[in-house]
């Protein structure tokens, strides 16, 4: 039964990464086709795109009654997005950070992250939060619209333009073959996040792991992989604004649309553990706001900075398996990360942002 259930989640993996491929190539070919500019076609479609197998599991699962796995998806993708995937890209090049990032994007995620914990304290995720959720979602889209027709940045126009504005002739041809991209993606994203869901809650049953936990570590990681892939190939073709906008736009949309929709669809809603409320859910937002004075430091997120969030990736994850596991050695493992390495971040933070506060000072003056 393990064996079957292992192979569901392969099987589903796949097809998730393959149907969101499917559905971000066939919406971007369209969207130029209609004559949608190259940079609001990043911003927009291919975000909601990577985001796509996120909606997909988290709906599936919050139908199936599986609210934690729908929780622990986007709580493990959100933290996946920036330590895993921001930490391995700055280690490929320094990745430039955009003002507009810095000044309003990561606010928003943090503000979302905050929301969504707030809306978690009464134990549950209801449909009327997943409304004001999702809505936001669609408040935000426009958002992003308009700043993409504002940008006037050569260099940020250029990186999307290279990307996703390769001139395409507009033909009945064209334009249902863009259209079948996206009904296969769809279709493999409803089957493959079915799998997936079904093999998980086999593995949680046979080895005694929680939903909880299966959804934060093999299913976060799985339905992240489009955002590693985006951000990893942006990275080695010097995309610096495309690699770090992916994932904040990514984790924005993964609060918004997919556990939105997934909380207005399930019924009584999704159910939210003592332990989401009490550590995931905070780690998840420690992680946005770390993002703050990092990205500030002359807009860039260095190696060094990038080695920090991978650490605290493995760390992360260190923990779950020990305390799943109960093992003797988390006790270890806690008070290594309260005596050392929560102090020493703090630290780092600090001067990281004394340093910010002086050098825009320096250049007021």
């Amino acid at each position: 039964m393990t064996l079957t259930a292992i192979a569901a989640i392969v099987g589903g993996l796949v097809l998730l990464v393959v149907g969101a491929e499917s559905l971000v190539r066939g919406a971007s070919r369209l969207a130029t086709m209609v004559g949608l500019s190259p940079l609001i076609i990043g911003l927009t479609i291919v975000a909601y795109g990577t985001s796509a197998p996120e909606m997909a599991v988290s709906v599936q699962s919050s139908l199936a009654g599986q609210g934690d796995i729908s929780l622990g998806n986007v709580i493990g993708s959100n933290i996946f997005n920036i330590l895993l995937i921001l930490g391995m890209s700055s280690l490929i090049t320094p990745l430039l950070v955009a003002q507009q990032l810095v000044r309003l994007d990561v606010p928003i995620m943090i503000g979302v992250s905050a929301l969504m914990w707030l809306f978690s304290w009464d134990g549950n995720l209801g449909r009327s939060d997943g409304i004001i959720l999702f809505v936001g979602g669609i408040v935000y889209t426009f958002f992003l619209i308009y700043q993409g027709r504002k940008e006037h940045n050569e260099d940020v126009q250029a990186e999307y333009a290279n990307e996703y504005g390769k001139p395409l002739q507009r033909s009945t041809k064209g334009l249902f073959a863009n259209v079948c991209f996206i009904g296969v993606g769809a279709a493999l994203l409803i089957a493959g996040s079915h799998w997936l869901v079904q093999g998980s809650v086999s593995v949680a049953q046979a080895w005694g792991v929680s939903e909880l936990v299966i959804g934060l570590t093999i299913i976060s990681v799985g339905t992240s992989l489009p955002e590693l892939v985006t951000s990893i190939v942006a990275s080695f073709r010097g995309e610096r604004d495309i690699a770090v906008g992916n994932v904040i736009g990514s984790n924005i949309f993964n609060i918004l649309t997919a556990l939105g929709l997934a909380s207005m669809l399930a019924p009584g809603g999704i159910s939210v553990s003592n332990a989401a409320r009490a550590f995931d859910i905070p780690i998840m937002i420690a992680a946005a706001v770390a993002c703050l004075p990092i990205f500030a430091t002359g807009n860039v997120i260095s190696r060094w900075e990038g080695v920090l969030f991978l650490i605290y990736y493995m760390a992360y994850n260190s923990y779950l398996v020990l305390n799943t596991m109960n093992h003797e050695g988390i006790s270890i493992l806690t008070t290594v990360v309260n005596t050392f390495v929560a102090p020493i971040t703090v630290i780092t933070f600090a001067i990281i942002a004394m340093r910010t506060v002086r050098h825009q000072r320096s250049k007021k003056i």
